[in-house]
């Protein structure tokens, strides 16, 4: 039997200890999140869940952070996290904030316009609004996490014009944040323990070629 070369199992190890360290820290950063959904009822303690949502928006710029430095060959997961968080924190709250508060004041009109006569109408608008928002949100992070001292209004620009622009890969992330969600709700131990660095990789991915018309000149 051919042996398996030595490269494959340290490609293989790399990977797994840059998925754990990645849940380990990103779990740190959003632990109020994390505890807010595990003990409450989400339908009466959405709005805590929507700040702590917020909160924990710069753990995810710093994981896309960690992807990319790997991707350029450092191997101290943790040490790579905690300096994308310290350079993309500022930007990746902003942004975070930006999007949930587009995010909750929509859903929330939704709510409220539904049982009416507007909201057949327009109900649908502001669903699309909020979509919008997360696409510009998932896009944004990417570009924050590859560029921390951009702009936000130029993040903000290229987050929305790209995800709309390179709308596969906007709809690709948004279903892998789909079964994501599935996942924590079926298993939280599994979403949050296991599979949230994959998910977030996929998105990071998308985003990061989402961003080639704007990131390729700075990179040349």
């Amino acid at each position: 039997m051919k042996r398996i070369p030595h490269s494959v199992y340290a490609t293989l190890f790399g990977v797994v200890h840059l998925a754990l360290g990645v849940n380990l820290a990103l779990a740190a950063v959003a632990l109020p999140f994390i505890a807010l959904l595990l003990t409450t009822d989400p339908s009466l303690s959405w709005p805590a869940l929507a700040l702590a949502a917020v909160l924990a928006g710069p753990g995810v710029a710093a994981a896309f952070g960690t992807f990319r430095a790997h991707a350029d060959g450092e191997t101290g997961v943790l040490r790579a996290f905690a300096r994308s968080l310290r350079a993309t924190w500022r930007r990746a709250l902003w942004l975070s904030a930006l999007v949930g508060a587009v995010v909750t004041v929509a859903l929330v009109d939704v709510f409220v316009l539904v049982p009416t006569a507007a909201g057949a109408v327009v109900a649908p608008l502001l669903i699309v609004v909020a979509l919008l928002a997360i696409a510009m949100g998932m896009v944004g992070m990417v570009a924050v996490a590859e560029d921390p001292d951009a702009r936000l209004r130029d993040v903000l620009r290229a987050g929305l014009v790209l995800a709309v622009r390179r709308w596969p890969l906007t709809v690709a992330s948004f279903a892998v944040v789909a079964v994501q969600a599935a996942v924590v709700v079926a298993a939280p131990a599994l979403g949050i323990g296991l599979t949230a660095a994959a998910c977030l990789y996929v998105v990071w991915a998308g985003g990061r070629y989402t961003l080639q018309p704007v990131l390729a000149p700075a990179e040349s």
